[in-house]
């Protein structure tokens, strides 16, 4: 997908059953708009979201600082 970095899925180890799905995208509109309005994401919606109990909660975040 245009504008896609990266992803990582980490399960909390004190409540195991609750995940954190990072995605980094290039600008905030490649998620928004680019992946929100594709087919792919149609194809997304009809695999996974069958999993979110209750569904998920997205929230957008900008980098503040950052470490080696």
């Amino acid at each position: 997908m245009p504008g896609f970095v990266t992803m990582s899925l980490s399960r909390s180890i004190e409540s195991p059953n609750t995940y954190l799905l990072l995605v980094q995208w290039d600008r905030l509109e490649d998620h928004t708009v680019g992946l929100r309005e594709s087919p792919q994401y149609q194809q997304w919606r009809e695999l996974l979201h069958r999993f979110y109990d209750p569904f998920s909660l997205v929230e957008h975040y900008e980098l503040v600082s950052s470490a080696p």
